[in-house]
């Protein structure tokens, strides 16, 4: 049996259920057999005379105490699940086992690649062989893990941080390997049978020195010691009746930013410029809509294929799932169950515990599946995970920032034990960098640009993500005209993955500067500028809602559609209100 009791008493009935840089190495026109060979196994972390952690992760059962809404069932599937679809000759379709109104995944198909799950389907009718058998099962395709899919990736994150990965990338074209796919998680068709070559190359690349190192550090105390300005952690909040209003303004203004860029999420600039252009909706005001757009733009320019059934201005209905969201509401659990002195073993049981593995993307599952391997953190970072720099741990800072007002470096310390799960460098600096800006913004005594400064002070200065902040926010104060802008950061930063934290976040920080506190201008500029929309939108709409500091101080216009209701695949938090979840950090920011 189900409990269906609400998890807070405000809380509604749960709802049923780019480019690459110039100097990565190409593939040649013709290709070799490849060479199969032996790797390490896979409880054995990268890099050789390389030690095994001893396993310390145990796995436990969601706690009633401290679980919004805890069951004591396992979460339900979606309620809706598409029937059986007849096979058909295209190569690869769809899984068709995700929920139509899940969000897209961060490079999950949006009009382009193939999906999270995926598999190559035979032929139309081609359910028995020729002699009457069943034919066999069409191939599961798992996105963004298999070693096949991660060595074009990983060529392209060795020629971003500066590793000389020419001789390797040579072995891997010449055995038919696939570059990076611009968008997608896969490369365009399964090949098994790269896989021994693919395994020993990763864990050579894994191997290469960065020259980047010395400068870009993982570790905190390293960090802390690069940091000359960073800030000294305070002991705890000082009491602020004020202070919930400004996280409920915070919680609302996160989603409105994340539905605001889920259409357009992986579409090119001139794309969302000219279907926001084509509705009257340039320089971006409002949300996106598919109305008075011209048939032949929509053709040339679809949305986002799972957001536009929920993100679109004629049909937003509540706010529907999506990991902008689902990261911060674990982020939330993590803090009820063990406080603020958590550690990164405490992170991945939690996601063992609460997280679907199929809801993960990217760095994230990369980790989950070193965690089923046996992998200890913070080793499930580094094995075999070329998004180890992306976006994913920028997206889970939130929470650590919101309940550490006016203590940036508290707040980007916890930012750091939860980030090192999955990511390392210029992904673990975005982190800490937005955790300690919006706990600079929650004190309820500062402007966005006190707020950035402290993101920054937390920073290693030398690192490619402080150049990107510092290049960001003096872009913005220097024209008036933020297209401008946003083409200076795309010229520079083009060369890197749209889901990289180095561009993203300089236009975050540029997208707050321009807009100088001002919540629409914020979450439209940080949408409008391209990239991962729906995260930096989401970021910005966070910090902006905090300096609102009220969600009545927030426009109707942004707030009414969202309903009051979350959708998410944390399941104990499912349908909950954005006022309950305001209640529940109030409790985290203000426990002793």
């Amino acid at each position: 049996m189900t409990d269906t009791t609400p998890a807070h008493p405000d809380r509604p009935p749960a709802r049923p259920a780019t480019r690459t840089p110039a100097h990565t190495p190409g593939p040649p026109r013709t290709a070799a057999p490849a060479r199969p060979a032996a790797s390490p196994g896979p409880g054995h972390p990268p890099g050789p005379g390389a030690t095994p952690v001893p396993p310390a992760l145990t796995t436990t059962g969601t706690d009633p105490a401290t679980t919004p809404g805890a069951r004591t069932a396992p979460p339900r599937p979606p309620a809706t699940k598409p029937a059986h679809r007849a096979r058909s000759a295209a190569p690869p379709t769809a899984y068709p086992g995700l929920a139509p109104d899940r969000a897209a995944p961060r490079d999950a198909p949006g009009t382009t690649g193939p999906a999270p799950y995926a598999r190559t389907a035979p032929a139309t009718g081609a359910r028995h062989a020729s002699d009457g058998r069943p034919a066999p099962a069409p191939a599961l395709r798992l996105t963004w893990v298999q070693p096949e899919d991660l060595v074009g990736h990983e060529l392209r994150q060795a020629a971003e941080d500066g590793r000389d990965a020419r001789e390797l990338a040579a072995r891997w074209y010449a055995a038919g390997g696939h570059p990076a796919p611009p968008a997608a998680g896969a490369s365009p068709g399964p090949r098994p049978e790269l896989r021994p070559l693919a395994e020993e190359l990763l864990d050579a690349l894994d191997a290469l020195p960065s020259p980047l190192a010395a400068d870009e550090p993982t570790a905190l105390d390293a960090i802390v010691a690069a940091c000359p300005d960073r800030p000294a952690p305070l002991p705890g909040a000082a009491e602020d009746p004020a202070l919930r209003d400004r996280l409920h303004a915070a919680w609302l203004g996160r989603a409105v930013g994340c539905v605001l860029g889920k259409p357009v999420e992986k579409l090119p600039l001139d794309a969302i410029r000219a279907l926001a252009r084509a509705a009257g909706n340039w320089p971006l005001d409002d949300w996106f809509t598919a109305r008075g757009v011209p048939r032949e733009l929509l053709a040339a320019h679809p949305w986002n294929r799972r957001s536009a059934a929920t993100s679109l201005a004629e049909n937003i209905d509540g706010m529907p799932e999506d990991d902008d969201l689902d990261y911060p509401l674990l982020a939330l659990l993590l803090l009820r169950r063990h406080g603020r002195d958590f550690t990164t073993a405490d992170v991945a049981r939690l996601w063992l515990d609460e997280l679907p593995a199929g809801r993960t993307f990217t760095a994230e599952r990369i980790a989950y599946r070193n965690l089923l391997d046996g992998i200890e953190p913070p080793l499930t970072a580094v094995r075999r995970n070329p998004f180890r720099e992306w976006i994913g741990a920028q997206i889970r800072a939130d929470v650590h920032g919101w309940t550490r007002p006016g203590d940036p470096a508290g707040a980007a310390a916890q930012a750091h034990r939860d980030a090192v799960l999955s990511h390392t460098a210029a992904g673990v600096h975005g982190a800490m960098f937005v955790a300690a800006a919006l706990a600079a913004a929650a004190d309820g005594t500062g402007d966005v640009h006190r707020a950035l400064a402290a993101g920054l002070s937390v920073v290693p200065p030398r690192s490619r993500l402080a150049e990107a902040v510092r290049y960001g926010i003096a872009t913005a104060r220097a024209d008036p005209a933020f297209d401008t802008v946003v083409d200076r950061l795309h010229a520079r930063y083009g060369g890197y993955h749209w889901v990289h934290a180095v561009p993203n976040t300089a236009l975050l920080a540029a997208a707050l500067t321009h807009a100088d506190g001002d919540f629409t201008r914020s979450v439209c500029a940080a949408v409008s500028g391209g990239w991962d929309t729906d995260s930096n939108g989401a970021t910005a709409g966070s910090v902006a809602g905090l300096l609102a500091g009220h969600p009545d101080r927030l426009p109707d216009r942004w707030t009414s559609p969202l309903k009051n209701r979350l959708s998410t695949s944390v399941a104990s938090f499912d349908g909950i209100g954005f006022d309950a979840l305001a209640d529940l950090t109030h409790l985290e920011a203000v426990r002793p």
